[in-house]
């Protein structure tokens, strides 16, 4: 039986950790033992991050390093938002770094940092919290099918 390599429309059960450009940890799969799984192509991974994996098989350990735009994108100024502050309840009340879920029209729910109070306007920013920054990947291949 030869050994299935990642292709196009594979599908890929793997581990990764994501470092930032100063060495920190910034996740894991590893943490609660549950590795990824997704399949080639289905819009996850950016086309970039993609063409690192293609040709690896179960058991490959591969660390690859990614520009933003190859990663989680550049911060996109409209994903900023500036809300009253009476959006936010007396339970949850606005904070400088803290991150709130709001609940969208369609019922999922959408994570926002809140960057700024000033008076009655939070500033939320909605850009995933690694937009911007150059990422080191290491991932550890567990299993391919094709």
């Amino acid at each position: 039986m030869t050994e299935q390599v990642i292709g196009s429309n594979s599908e890929v059960v793997f581990h990764f950790s994501i470092k930032l450009s100063d060495g920190s940890a910034a996740d894991s799969s590893k943490v609660h033992n549950k590795p990824a799984k997704l399949v080639m192509g289905d819009g996850s991974l950016t086309e970039n991050f993609e063409k690192c994996l293609f040709g690896l098989k179960a058991g490959d350990n591969k660390s690859f390093q990614l520009a933003p735009e190859d990663a989680f994108g550049q911060p996109n100024p409209d994903n900023i938002y500036y809300l009253d502050r009476s959006k936010f309840g007396v339970d949850v009340p606005p904070k400088v770094g803290t991150i709130v879920a709001f609940t969208q029209q369609d019922g999922t729910e959408l994570p926002g940092l809140i960057r700024d109070v000033a008076g009655d306007s939070v500033t939320v920013d909605f850009n995933h919290p690694l937009a911007g920054q150059e990422l080191t990947f290491d991932v550890e291949i567990i299993e391919v099918t094709n």
